[in-house]
Formats: structure tokens, sequence, C-alpha cells
């Protein structure tokens, strides 16, 4: 048996591995910092020496004959040794970086020992008028952060002014630095063709494990292996020979780390919700499958070493560029990449995506007006671009629909789905015992049509929230709930929880799913759940894709307060033949599809920012409808170029009074799109729709473009961050820009792809 301490002693030279640094290092401090850690790390090296000797047993009895060590004082085992094995490195870690800050600073000394003391001024420059009051910063708070003193800041003017320039660049480059060296960028990697792939052994390598969460989601994935391969067959066929470069995409599911409390992963063996889980399974898959290059992080400390941060406290930017071209990540992540990114979050943030189950309205994502409007939560206010918040249903067009992938069967499994079919068989949405309490007068009624069945978590005695008329089955693996859908003609919802994957893959599976009318409608102004959460979005029922995207016969949406409608709604259930239904966008070959064109086409970092005021607008590219009743992009106008979607798919309406353009474009069967406003912020627009503006008036207010009656004044936008579908107002007649879609992909216009 090789003792953990003969590894140690055979890497190290001499008498400590920190003995040659401390001689190498400047200053009695430093020396007297490093010699510390020399003999504390000596301590525990030689204890582990002791403790792997005593693990055979001659040394044991020779040592406790010697009377040499008092083993009751020191706990053995494989466990002690890690840990100490772990601190010890740790230390070592710490040497390193502090020996990398001396280095620094050793270096900066030199070169201002060699005579340009004098030329480190902070300079009057117009270009970069922030300088000289980040120096005084700088004068007073350098010892603030670590990371500072890593990049070579050890107090002098110099060491603020070369920090200032070339680490950040707040202040003008010094004049007799080496600007070949400082400025010169890394050569770009040579593009990469994306290549679909269909063998998914390495992505569930890439994911890890240790944490019941990620065990899910590689169950989830590996059993959709087969249909991920067809769907990526399908979309290659579909695209020919578009040619797709391969990004590089970092995927940061900060939920599951330890930092933000990893609240899920211990409730996934106890009923805990599973849609996050789901959702971002199949993310992972959709961007292997699509050949892109991934790296996966569920902890901070592999986030910052993958993004290069700094020793400190998150205040400097990168070590290096940034080596990604798109980062998923969630709330959780993009908040501790805020922290830990310093300035360079602000400027790589535009390559972020952030999974974002239920929706962020531009009001609240807009810092200065969220805060000015009450309109701040504790999840707002980044001041991203709406489309980069990506969600789980199209419930948002101001952001990107993400979604996420059911099971898709074939019509062989389809008939022998509605022929194993039990006509009287239903099961209840709801696998934590709060979620049944209260219900027994559904249930009651229920119980005379059919039976019931429930999927409640519970560890030894059976929860009294369910009823004895209903059969438990108790927690299930995903297989096996699948085949209790399979048998089962109704997937009855309680309210809660909110839009999750469970109705999508119950329709897929044959049955019928009923839920409940929410009236008044549930928002943040009635109901915790959504209670700061960034959206005013009102949810009339349990499920509203669910009700609005699918409906009748499949899915049925009743008053629950109303025993009659709910008595009757089963009784005609009971009669109705239903096929196994699955939109388009919920099958793989869908997310393949939409993820697909985001990656394509969605570019954040190259917008370009709004016209400067005086600039003469081109002419216009609108003409109105031949009924009068909205515009369309002109045949013979110029198409914008780099507009996605394309801009002739745009059609604008002026909605009435008190209408948001989300619903006023579901009135015509369009869509919203918020990247087409732009081009309908101008005075021409209200002119060619014949709208009597009295005034024109530029405002930072997010239902603007809009028309305000009375006063017949006309509103411009002026931050293009808060142009917004969502939002109404009784005051004002807001202009919408609407597009069409492809049949079952909403979030794809027809030439999306």
């Amino acid at each position: 048996m090789t003792s953990l301490g003969g590894q140690f002693s055979a890497r190290r030279p001499g008498d400590s591995p920190f003995t040659i640094r401390t001689e190498v290092m400047g200053g009695p401090e430093s020396r007297g910092v490093l010699r510390k850690m020399s003999d504390l790390l000596e301590l525990m090296v030689k204890r582990m020496d002791t403790l792997a000797r005593l693990e055979n047993s001659s040394e044991l009895h020779r040592a406790a004959g010697e009377g040499r060590f008092a083993l009751d004082r020191l706990p053995a085992g494989p466990g002690l040794m890690e840990r100490i094995q772990a601190i010890a490195q740790n230390v070592s870690d710490i040497a390193v970086k502090v020996d990398q800050i001396l280095r620094h600073s050793l270096l900066l000394h030199s070169k201002v020992s060699e005579g340009r003391r004098d030329q480190c001024d902070a300079p009057s420059d117009p270009k970069f008028p922030d300088c000289s009051g980040k120096v005084e910063w700088m004068r007073a708070r350098w010892t603030s952060d670590p990371c500072y003193a890593f990049f070579g800041v050890d107090g002098t003017e110099c060491s603020f002014l070369i920090y200032l320039s070339e680490v950040e660049w707040f202040c003008p480059p010094l004049p007799w630095r080496n600007q070949t060296a400082t400025r010169r960028a890394p050569k770009p990697l040579p593009k990469v063709q994306a290549v679909f792939r269909s063998n998914l052994s390495h992505l569930l390598e890439l994911m890890g494990s240790g944490k019941e969460s990620l065990i899910f989601m590689k169950k989830r994935t590996k059993r959709f292996t087969a249909q991920w391969a067809l769907a990526a067959q399908r979309l290659a066929q579909k695209l020919g020979g578009v040619r797709r470069d391969q990004k590089q995409i970092l995927v940061h599911i900060g939920f599951l780390t330890e930092e933000s409390g990893d609240v899920f992963s211990p409730r996934v063996l106890k009923g805990g919700p599973l849609g996050e889980m789901v959702q971002w399974a199949d993310i992972l898959a959709a961007l292997y499958v699509l050949g892109h290059g991934l790296r996966i992080t569920v902890s901070l400390k592999e986030l910052q070493s993958n993004l290069g941060v700094p020793p400190g406290r998150g205040n400097c930017p990168l070590t290096m560029p940034l080596p990604f071209d798109l980062i998923y990540t969630d709330y959780h992540g993009l908040q501790q990449m805020k922290q830990h990114m310093g300035l360079s979050f602000r400027k790589y943030r535009c390559r972020i995506r952030v999974i974002d189950t239920f929706g962020t309205e531009p009001a609240y994502n807009h810092e200065e007006y969220a805060t000015l409007h009450g309109y701040r939560t504790n999840w707002g206010y980044w001041n991203l671009n709406p489309k980069q918040f990506m969600t789980m249903f199209p419930h948002t067009p101001d952001n990107s629909f993400m979604g996420f992938v059911s099971e898709e069967l074939n019509e062989t499994e389809k008939q022998l789905i509605k022929d194993g079919k039990a006509s009287k068989m239903a099961v209840v949405y709801g696998k934590e015992a709060s979620i049944w309490k209260g219900k027994e007068k559904f249930l009651s009624i229920l119980n005379k049509y059919m039976e019931i069945h429930g999927t409640v978590y519970y560890e030894s005695q059976r929860p009294p929230e369910v009823p004895a008329f209903v059969k438990n089955h108790g927690l299930l693996p995903q297989p096996e709930f699948q085949q209790l859908l399979r048998k089962a003609k109704l997937f009855i919802g309680f309210g809660f929880p909110y839009e999750g994957p469970a109705p999508l893959e119950a329709i897929a599976n044959g049955c019928v799913f009923l839920q409940s009318r929410f009236s008044p409608p549930h928002s943040s102004l009635n109901h915790e759940f959504f209670r700061g959460k960034p959206t005013s979005r009102e949810v009339f029922s349990q499920h509203p894709y669910a009700e609005n995207f699918i409906g009748k016969p499949h899915v049925w949406t009743v008053d629950y307060n109303n025993s009659e409608e709910f008595e009757a709604a089963i009784q005609a259930i009971m009669t109705t033949q239903v096929d196994p239904y699955l939109p388009y966008e919920y099958t793989c070959e869908g997310m393949l599809e939409r993820i697909h064109a985001y990656i394509q086409h969605q570019d954040f970092c190259a917008a370009p920012g709004p016209a400067p005021p005086g600039t003469r607008a081109p002419q216009s590219p609108f003409i109105l409808a031949p009924n009068a009743t909205h515009l369309e992009w002109a045949r013979n106008a110029s198409l914008a170029p780099g507009a996605w979607p394309p801009a002739h798919s745009l059609r604008a309406w002026l909605a009435a009074a008190g209408r948001a353009c989300t619903d006023a474009c579901l009135d015509h069967g369009l869509i919203c799109e918020p990247s087409f406003f732009p081009f309908l912020n101008s005075q021409d627009a209200f002119q060619k729709l014949q709208v009597p503006c009295d005034g024109i008036e530029s405002e930072m207010n997010h239902l603007y473009p809009a028309f305000a009656q009375p006063g017949q004044e006309c509103f411009l936008q002026k931050e293009p961050l808060l142009f917004s579908c969502a939002g109404s107002s009784t005051k004002y007649r807001r202009l919408c820009p609407c597009r069409d879609f492809r049949k079952g992909q909403v979030a794809l216009c027809q030439d999306c792809l």
C-alpha cells in the first residue's frame, strides 16, 4: 500500500515544497508568510506519513510499544488524510498565487526604477474622462481586493496607470510601455464546421456525476438518444448545405451549485420539481447534437477556472479573453458571473443566454426604469437584451422560447396506446402531498366516475392528504410514470405546479388534461408564487400553453369552484376519444431547429445602437395594407441588412386601448416580434396608419411607441431595451409589430430558417 505521506515526500525537493520560493521572494513580510505556510505544510505531511505507517499493523504495534504516539488523540482513516491532503493542496495553491503577485510586483518595480517614475502622472485626455477619478479610487482602495496585486498593482502611481490602461480601459496607454506586447490580441482559432452528432456517450461523461440531479438528467438524456439521433438526421436533410460554424459553449447550471444552496438535488428522490432538470438535460443534448463544443460546470470553482477569474474578490477583469462564444446559465449563474468577472461581465454579457422559466419582461430588465417605476425585483434589472432570456413555454415573446422535449411516438406506438387505454382511469398531477390538501371535494366527484391514481412521495406512512380511495404508487421513475400515463384516460391538475412538462407528456401519451381556470387570474399582484418574479403576466389557468396552443379535445379548462361544470367536464371527457398528440415545437427535431436558428442568427454583441439625434430617417419601407387596417413591408423596399427575423415578415397594427401587443397580434393570428419595434419607432409609421398626431414626444416607457387618447399625442421609445410586447394601459393605443410563424413552431417565422 502506497502511503499518502510517501507520495508527498516524492514530490517535494529538499525539506519543504516552499523552500525555493521563499528564497527568491522579495520582502521580509512575504518570506515570513510563506515560511509559516511551509512549516504548516511540513507538519501536516509528517502527520500524514505517521498515519500511513500506522495503517500497517507492524508499524501500529511498534508505535504503541514505543509509546511515541497517542492514537486516541489522532483519529485515523482515509477521510482525515484526504482532508489534510486537500488543505495541503490549498496551501500550495495559495503559495503559487502569492508567488505570482510578488513576481508581478518585482517586475513593475524594475520598470519604474528605470527612470520613468516622473512619467506616471494621471494624464488629462478627453477620450478617457474617468481616468483621474479611477486613479484616485485606486490610491484609496487598491488593497481592498488581492486581484489588483495579482495584476501588479503595488501602491505606486505607475502601477495604477499600467493597470488602468492595460488590464482595464479607463486610462490611455503609457507611451513608454511596450504597446505591441500589451495590445496584441490572441489570434482567433480557425473556424470549424459543426457536424451533427448521434452518439451521446461523450456528453454523458461531460455531465459529470455525484448529484442526484445530474444522475436524473443523464438517465433522461440516455433514454432519448435514439430520438435525438433521428431528429438530427431530419434537420440535416432540411438544412441541406447550410454552413454552421461550431461554437464553443459554456453551460453553467447555477442552481445546482453548492453556493446557491442546490435545493433541487436532495429533492429529486422525494417528489421535488423536475421541470428545470428536464429542460437543462434537453438543452445540453440539443447543443451537443448540433455539433458544438461544450464545457459543463455545476460548481463555482469550475466556473472560475473556465472563465479565467483572477484570485481575489471579483473586482478585476478576467486574466484572458473569454474562450467561449456563448454561455448558457440561469439567474443564479448570472449572479455568480457578475460577482466574479469584474468589468469583463459588462464586456461579455452579450454572449450570455439565461434560462428563465417564467420570463423577464423589459420593464423589469432595465435597471433605471425598474427602479424609478416600481418594477424592481430580486430577479430583474440586468440590462440585457430581453431576447437573451429563454423560457420554458412561448408565453413571453419579448424573450426567446427555449422549451424542452417530450417523447415522440410512431404510428405503431400510438395505436398500441389507444388499444391499451383504461377508459375509467385518472392520474392526478402532483407528487407532493401539499398539492392534495383541500381537494377532497373534487376527488370525491371524480371518484364516482374513475379509478384515481396518484404518485405522491412518502417515506413510511401514507400521506394523510391522499384519500383512501386513491391508489398511490409513490414516487415513480420516469419510465414507469410514462407507462402509467399510457394506461390512463385522464390527467388532472389541481392548480399547481404551474407550467410544468408533465401535462405535455400526458397529452403525448394519449391522456386528456383537465385543469382549473383561475378567476381572477394569478399574477405577482395577488399570488405569492409569482411575487418577486420579473413579470406582470396574468396566468388564467394552471397551464396556459396547453389551454391556448393545444385546447380541446386534448385540454379542458373549467372552473373548479363550480361543481356542476367540473362534473359535466368529467362526463364529457369519458366519451371523448383522443389520439396521442405532441406539438412539433416540443419534439427533438423542433427543439434542434429552434436552437439552431438562435445560434445561427441571434447576435446581441453586434446590435446597432439608436440613431443619433438629427439623423435623417431613410425612406419609409411601409405601405398601408389594401384594407387600411395595418402596415406591411413594401415589396419594393430594400430589406434591412442583418435583420432577423427577416423584416418582410413584419405586420404593424395599432392595438385597441388597454390591449397589450402580445394579445393584439394574437387577435390577428400573429406573434408579436419585439426586434421589429425599431422599424416602427418613427412619426412616419403613425402617419402611414393615418393616426392624427398633434405632437411627438420621445420618452422612456415600456408601452411606447403609442398613441395617447385623449390628447392626440404620439410617443416614441427613447430606450431600445424597453421595447416591449408586454404591457398595456387604457390611456394608450400601442403600435405593435407582428409576424407570421411556422406551423407548430411559434418561435420562428416562415422564412426564419
